[in-house]
């Protein structure tokens, strides 16, 4: 679209926040709740909008945001611009910024924007720890870094952080920022610099960081249309390989979240007519979601199914937000009755759901589950009901209703949707996606305050934590949840029964040696899980395997962490093997141990707290049930005249042990 003057060649984009909260309204731009899943679709995203051959050239700019720590946009009067996310160092270092270091370490992202909340009293554009000292000193981002839309304007003229406009630009220039997204850099830099708020060197970083970027996407290479990428056009989009791709691309998202005696698929021998009811049932423009695209063509839910069987449609809500007033039952009734099977499209669009409007509960909106419960009394057979949304919803509702045989999880579907989900229904696609984040029942939004940023249980007081790394209630559907047409088993073929990780030779405090999770030395400690997954079904599938690591419980470790997954396509009965390759001591991290124990070094460096620290650490295997192997951490007491670990601790007396568990497909 560049090519035609549509688009320009930067895209800020991926948004790749954490879902911290289920009642967020971007959730239907985030990819989902677990760290190690956004960080790994965000470097992917990134990688297939910039690389080319050559690294140091792009093809577009891609840009992760929103840094950091941001999941709250209007909740209940609280406003993005003006709120104050207080969050532990332990849970910043594992679950707020692990995606954003892999955007930029592993992504090469040419980007990065800061977000308009505060974080510990400080708003992100104007952190200097967070900008120049993790983004460029510590991730060796190679881009620039941009403020979100009137971010700095925010800081002056809502949050009142400074005093004059001057001391805004001056605090999020020198923190590290490169661009604003506004004028306000432009209207107010030159006094600051006259001022002497701002130094020149700070401009020509900024100014630098811009034009290197520019330089990579070829603006200074002459006429762009004699460049590599100078003759696509519209005409390379609309392809028909390109709109199978879509419709693909909604086959794979499509969760199956209940099949009762395998009533799903349908079989268009059997049935002759289907009644379609519901606000989501012939929709267009809210199949694609925001910040989209152009589509080329729509095919509806309604569209889609009526290629398959002759269709009875009532639209049941006059809206997707269903008040009382916009209720329709007896038209919705009255098809339910006449059909074989009834199919309900509910759930969510923009109205309910988007940014700078969050959620209040996780109920159906408005008057629907009132629509799906007297259909569903009402219908001849058998009812199918379809969630079209981001965020999860309370249905425990229909989850309990024998009439209600299925029920399909279709995200926002994109142009061929509709297409899709008839692909699902009627069997010639059998669903595989999981769902990326937890349902929750609406208590949760009863009992839990949206602004409240902690992550980690609080017994004390009731506080159930968030996700699935750390939600101790019970969810209506959990993190990787999903089901299939076709059955698993699963056999563990080679697990090592010891990993020995030395330890390093830095010392945090002098009274022990440390070990270290980061670049060659963790290569060199990966080790090799191989699992043989067999289709034992008569349907062709495809099973995403998900490999979790289950730390020590100290130190308010998540209960359990995705470190690995692998997506494999099985005919009937065959068996293919799946070969893990984690690094045990990035998981650790992952699951806040190492930022856990900085804090306490940091805090006291005293003898008592040597036992954090082991001369060696042996990860051992042991088998336990199939694909459920055991990692116990024993400790080797090596005496050492510099460390205490010869008094050999009570702790160590103790066989500590974790477990890595399959769990369901992503």
């Amino acid at each position: 679209m560049y090519n035609v003057g549509k688009a320009g060649l930067t895209f800020w984009s991926p948004t790749m926040n954490l879902l911290r909260d289920p009642r967020w309204g971007r959730t239907l731009e985030t990819p989902g709740e677990d760290p190690y899943l956004i960080g790994k679709y965000a470097s992917g995203y990134v990688r297939g909008l910039q690389q080319l051959d050559d690294k140091e050239r792009l093809k577009v700019a891609a840009c992760c945001k929103h840094y950091t720590a941001y999941d709250v946009d209007n909740w209940k009067g609280v406003e993005r611009y003006k709120f104050n996310a207080i969050v532990t160092k332990q849970d910043m270092e594992d679950t707020f910024q692990p995606a954003f270091k892999s955007c930029v370490t592993e992504g090469n992202v040419a980007s990065v924007m800061c977000s308009y909340n505060q974080v510990n009293g400080t708003p992100t554009c104007a952190d200097k720890n967070l900008l120049s000292g993790v983004l460029r000193d510590q991730w060796k981002l190679n881009g620039y870094i941009v403020s979100d839309c009137d971010s700095v304007d925010v800081i002056f003229n809502a949050q009142r952080y400074t005093k004059t406009p001057e001391e805004a630009a001056a605090v999020t220039i020198n923190a590290g920022l490169d661009l604003d997204c506004g004028v306000f850099l432009a209207n107010h830099t030159l006094k600051a610099i006259q001022t002497g708020l701002v130094k020149e060197v700070e401009i020509d970083r900024a100014v630098t960081q811009n034009f290197i970027v520019l330089m990579r996407l070829g603006f200074f290479d002459g006429d762009p249309r004699k460049q590599r990428y100078g003759s696509l056009g519209p005409k390379d989009v609309c392809t028909p390989a390109h709109e199978e791709l879509a419709r693909e691309a909604a086959r794979q998202g499509i969760v199956l979240l209940k099949n009762d005696n395998k009533f799903l698929p349908l079989s268009t021998k059997t049935i002759k007519s289907v009644a379609v009811i519901g606000p989501q049932a012939n929709v267009t423009h809210d199949m694609i979601g925001n910040y989209e695209g152009i589509p080329c063509s729509y095919i509806t839910p309604l569209q889609g199914l009526s290629e398959h069987v002759n269709t009875i449609y009532a639209k049941g809500c006059a809206s997707v937000l269903c008040p009382p007033e916009n209720l329709h039952l007896d038209d919705a009734k009255n098809a339910a009755a006449q059909a074989d099977i009834t199919i309900l499209i509910v759930g969510a669009n923009r109205s309910v759901e988007e940014e700078s409007r969050d959620r209040v509960s996780l109920l159906l909106p408005g008057q629907q589950a009132t629509l799906v419960s007297e259909v569903a009394n009402a219908s001849k057979g058998p009812v199918v009901l379809v969630i079209m949304s981001a965020g999860g919803f309370d249905i425990s509702f229909a989850k309990s209703n024998d009439k209600i045989s299925s029920i399909l999880w279709i995200g926002y579907p994109g142009q061929h949707g509709g297409a899709a989900l008839a692909d699902v229904i009627f069997g010639s696609y059998n669903p595989s996606g999981r769902l990326p984040i937890t349902w929750y029942p609406e208590s949760f939004s009863e009992n839990i305050l949206m602004t409240d940023m902690r992550m980690r249980p609080d017994p004390s007081t009731g506080y159930p934590g968030r996700t699935y790394r750390f939600y101790t209630g019970t969810p209506i559907y959990p993190f990787g949840y999903g089901l299939s047409y076709t059955t698993f088993k699963y056999s563990r073929l080679k697990a090592p029964r010891l990993v020995n990780i030395p330890t390093g030779t830095a010392c945090l405090f002098k009274h022990c040696e440390t070990i270290s999770a980061t670049g060659s030395y963790c290569n060199d400690l990966s080790f090799q899980v191989r699992v043989r997954v067999q289709n034992t079904g008569t349907r062709p599938g495809a099973k995403s395997v998900l490999l979790y690591f289950t730390p020590p419980h100290v130190h308010n470790a998540p209960r359990k962490q995705l470190i690995s997954f692998e997506k494999v396509y099985l005919e009937p009965w065959e068996a293919k093997h799946v070969v893990f390759k984690p690094c045990l001591l990035q998981s650790l991290c992952a699951c806040g141990t190492c930022a856990k124990l900085n804090q306490e070094v940091n805090k006291n460096s005293t003898a008592q707290h040597d036992h954090l620290f082991p001369k060696l650490i042996a990860f051992r295997f042991t088998p336990k049930t199939i694909f459920i192997p055991k990692f116990s951490t024993i400790f080797n007491q090596k005496s050492s005249s510099r460390s205490v670990l010869s008094q050999e601790p009570l702790l160590f007396k103790k066989i500590q042990t974790f477990n890595v568990v399959q769990g369901g497909v992503m």
